[in-house]
């Protein structure tokens, strides 16, 4: 993108700008581990500015690590600095890389600050006529203003980046001094950012005053006597020699010995192929669409091509079955069937159901081909060739083929190709071996990560930039980009492939190093066809039961509302936080309004507090909920019920960092169960005819777990004997016989046991129970010394994280906490409870992914009809046809309980029913 041509000089103060957004953004890191949110923050602060400015010369100026004139000066200059943050210090070393990348000039002298060197350039380009814009968060700078040079202050509000301008007539109008007497204010009140001392007893409202009446120190000491009030009189008398130091060191300079070349800092176009790299590296994807440029051609292109036949086909797959690579890329280009196209499959399909790609696993009677294939490209890591048919008998073929000679098939996404069904594949072929999903293995070795897609592990596996689809395609959808562009599509394709044979054996390396590839191969990759299986048989739901649902939500919705509209005396929007604030806190003065910019807070937890003491606002937090399950469920889950009549929910595996399963589309395993309202929405799922719900729950699966890795005995022997744990524990905590707990202490010490998994602080337990800090500290250290060990492991976790940057699970899996190493307090607190709280969840995460795997395994090798449908946490739920339902129970008993070997018992609660409600 070229730059409009102008006559303005931009000028950007390098380190301020770099830190306003280190601090203006949550920390961000690239899968490298590199910090990035300073050097994102800044690229989209200059180019905010730039959109604007439109400048055609362009000067970054950063400070350099070095003592300046105003250090010799004054010794104790900016000495009460802290020290730059570690992750923002690295980042300068990369912004400067950026720029030069850029092209953008970049500046720095020691013995200089930056400031100088901006002002000094700023008045160079003024005498020659130039327009000049200088971009810094640092008011000191307004100094510098005038008619022709313009102080650009980014301010980071929620909305955004918002840019406050100052010329010179700017700065008087604010601060009622000239920018020259703006140094003169600062002189007087000094500064503590700067160490600048000042004169004792005068700040801003007095400087400001004396300044803008006699417009300099000087002139202020020579009317001492007249000035007002009488103790500035006196210590600028007494102290005028450290006024006028302070001077001195507040003064930019602008005449400053520097060598700068004014036509060396035109701008050309600064979006050039090593930024554009840059960009790729550090994963700011946000900011490649201002990139004009193709990605750089890589030599893989060179040996891509796109077949023209069957034919063609046939004989690259033979070509690449004889050869030495053990991986064979594959990339399968889809569509999803409309509605009308889904439901004439389902009545043409023939009995007996179809084939999935790569399980053995017959689709069920009712269940339907939803995804169309109409493409595919193999590679081999050298050669690539793309195939776009929609001939499945040919493309079964030839994986076929490729499956016989020992090749496994590495893909991105092996879910969503096993859901490409085909009648022909043969079971012979069919295992978890044929396989391997790129995706899912990088998110073992990289599970911080938000995304994981091939241009990413080209980047960083094979250090070459790829376009990723939207760079490529834009909005196009998968069918109109390969109608519209099919010389990029076949690009993209081969380059899928490509990437996914080559990166393949790598992972798997690192998977062995890192002691990760059982927990890959025997846990992960399983998991994939369970899902996919889950995914495609769906559950039924009953729409018209789930349109009472929602008419029985809107009944009680309405009389809330009228309810609250009578308690408050008025109607208002319930639904507007700042009408809702003015009615409870100013007309009916509830204590604890949290004023904020937009007005009071109403968030649940200010609400909560209110809520046992004023009617209304318990009645205002049922209707938000009450209003969240309409949008949500009774009408969200209406949009999600396909032809088949059941819902097909996405689950997801490489999404959360502690190696539980999400759902999404819709997401199944965030139905509300505190509220029996909530829990009535379960009951518009139903088995089909035929078949009834049996549901498995583990028991305080992670107090186990948690028993298990502390090896705390006392715990240990509450579970061995059959103990209910929460009761147990208020016996040891409160110092009561075990038959004597009340169900208040027992609720206590079950906050406590699950806050200890998560670990909770004295504040949060607090909250939580509505005691005092004091008595919630005082309730964990109790706990400590009923269980001694778990406080022993839980540092023990602490130590291994901060030594390692990582903890691990039960089965090897990594959790990475880059938190304990943050130079911010809250950070580490929060990488603390990280590694107190992965490496339980994260086993028992695990130890449920093994249930559902041989769960699901057994009822296909028992040859069964009944399914595995749904996992919420730790709950199961399977479809069991009537007269198998012994033989399910039995299966679910054994698999889940046998799922991992601890010194204690893994115990579920079973129950069934014909509705998901009955069942639970």
């Amino acid at each position: 993108m070229k730059q409009e041509q102008s006559n303005k000089l931009l000028l950007i103060d390098g380190h301020s700008i770099l830190n306003r957004a280190f601090f203006g953004l949550p920390d961000l890191t690239n899968a490298a581990g590199q910090h990035t949110n300073a050097v994102y923050g800044f690229l989209n602060i200059m180019f905010k500015i730039m959109d604007t400015e439109k400048p055609s010369y362009l000067t970054v100026a950063f400070d350099e690590h070095a003592p300046t004139f105003r250090h010799k000066m004054f010794a104790e200059y900016k000495g009460t600095r802290k020290p730059m943050a570690d992750e923002l210090r690295q980042q300068v070393p990369m912004m400067k890389q950026m720029l030069t990348a850029m092209g953008i000039t970049v500046i720095s002298k020691e013995g200089l600050e930056a400031d100088d060197l901006l002002g000094t350039m700023a008045r160079l380009a003024e005498d020659q006529g130039m327009e000049v814009t200088i971009v810094s968060g640092d008011r000191d700078l307004l100094q510098l203003a005038t008619d022709h040079t313009k102080i650009s202050i980014p301010k980071t509000k929620k909305t955004g980046t918002e840019i406050e301008n100052y010329y010179a007539a700017d700065v008087a109008e604010r601060y009622l001094v000239t920018p020259t007497e703006f140094i003169d204010v600062k002189a007087l009140m000094g500064d503590t950012a700067d160490n600048i001392p000042g004169v004792p007893g005068i700040g801003e409202k007095t400087a400001t005053a004396i300044i803008s009446q006699y417009h300099s120190i000087e002139a202020a000491h020579e009317a001492a006597d007249q000035l007002r009030p009488p103790r500035a009189a006196k210590n600028i008398v007494e102290f005028y020699d450290q006024a006028v130091m302070s001077k001195e060191l507040a003064t930019i300079e602008v005449h400053a010995d520097i060598t700068y070349d004014l036509q060396a800092a035109r701008l050309t176009d600064i979006f050039t192929p090593e930024a554009y790299a840059l960009c790729k590296e550090w994963e700011f994807k946000n900011l490649l669409g201002r990139f004009q440029i193709q990605a750089p051609r890589n030599v893989a292109e060179d040996a891509f091509s796109q077949a023209e036949d069957t034919q063609s086909l046939t004989a690259f797959a033979e070509e690449l079955a004889k050869g030495q690579a053990s991986y064979i890329g594959l990339y399968l280009a889809w569509r999803q069937r409309s509605a009308k196209e889904w439901e004439d499959a389902s009545l043409a399909k023939d009995g007996d159901g179809q084939l999935s790609l790569f399980t053995s696993q017959k689709i069920s009677e009712d269940a339907c081909q939803e995804y169309e294939i109409y493409g595919i490209a193999l590679s081999d890591g050298e050669k690539s060739l793309w195939a776009p048919m929609d001939d499945i008998s040919c493309i079964t073929q030839v994986l076929e083929h490729l499956i016989a000679q020992g090749k496994r098939l590495a893909c991105m996404n092996v879910k969503e190709a096993i859901k490409i069904c085909t009648p022909h594949l043969q079971e012979r072929f069919l295992h978890y071996e044929n396989v391997y999903d790129v995706a899912v293995a990088e998110y073992l070795l990289q599970p911080l990560k938000n995304t994981y897609v091939a241009e990413d592990l080209a980047s960083e596996y094979l250090g070459i930039s790829v376009p990723g689809y939207g760079e490529t395609f834009g909005k196009r959808s998968l069918a109109q980009a390969l109608e519209e562009m099919p010389k990029e599509f076949c690009s993209y394709a081969c380059y899928e492939a490509y990437i996914c044979s080559r990166v393949a054996g790598m992972q798997w390396e690192s998977l062995k190093e890192k002691q990760m590839d059982d927990l890959y191969r025997d846990v992960e990759l399983p998991l994939i066809f369970t899902l996919a299986d889950m995914e495609l048989e769906g559950i039924v739901i009953d729409a018209k039961a789930l349109e009472e649902y929602g008419g029985r939500l809107m009944g009680r919705l309405v009389e809330l509302e009228q309810k609250i509209y009578d308690e408050a005396g008025e109607e208002f929007n319930i639904n507007s936080p700042k009408q809702l604030g003015l009615i409870l806190f100013e007309k009916m003065g509830m204590p604890g309004g949290k004023k904020t910019k937009t007005g009071y807070s109403t968030a649940a937890d200010v609400l909560e507090n209110l809520a046992p003491d004023y009617p209304i606002v318990a009645d205002i937090l049922e209707y938000r909920q009450l209003a969240k399950l309409k949008s949500t469920y009774a009408e969200g889950l209406s949009n999600c019920i396909a032809p088949d009549g059941r819902i097909h929910s996405s689950f997801q595996q490489t999404v959360t960092a502690t190696g539980r399963i999400s759902s999404t589309e819709p997401n199944l395993q965030n139905i509300p169960i505190r509220m029996e309202l909530g829990k009535l929405i379960r009951k518009v799922f139903h088995p089909k005819d035929g078949f009834v719900f049996v549901d498995a729950d583990y028991s305080q699966i992670e107090l186990r777990v948690l028993s298990h890795m502390s090896g705390d005995q006392n715990l240990i022997h509450a579970f061995l004997q059959g103990q209910d744990i929460h009761r147990s524990t208020a016996s040891l905590v409160f110092h009561t016989a075990f038959e004597d707990v009340t169900e208040l202490q027992r609720r206590n010490a079950k906050a406590v046991n699950f806050g200890i998994v998560y670990g909770i602080s004295a504040f949060g337990l607090s909250r939580d129970l509505g005691i005092s800090k004091k008595e919630a500290g005082k309730y964990i250290d109790d706990y400590f010394l009923a269980y001694p060990r778990m406080k022993e492991f839980l540092d023990g976790l602490v130590a291994e994280g901060k030594e390692a940057g990582e903890v691990k699970t039960m089965y090897g899996r990594i959790r990475p906490i880059p938190e304990l190493s943050s130079s911010n307090f809250m950070q580490r607190q929060f990488g603390e409870r990280i590694a107190m709280n992965s490496p339980i969840q994260g086993t028992a995460a695990d130890i449920i992914k093994i249930a559902m795997v041989h769960v699901h395994d057994r009822l296909q090798k028992e040859g069964l009809a009944s399914r595995l449908l749904l996992q919420v946490h730790d709950e199961l739920l399977i479809e069991a046809k009537e007269e198998e339902l012994p033989v399910v129970k039995k299966i679910l008993q054994e698999e889940m309980e046998g799922a991992a070997k601890l010194v204690v018992p893994l115990t579920i609660d079973m129950h069934t029913g014909y509705t998901w409600y009955d069942a639970k």
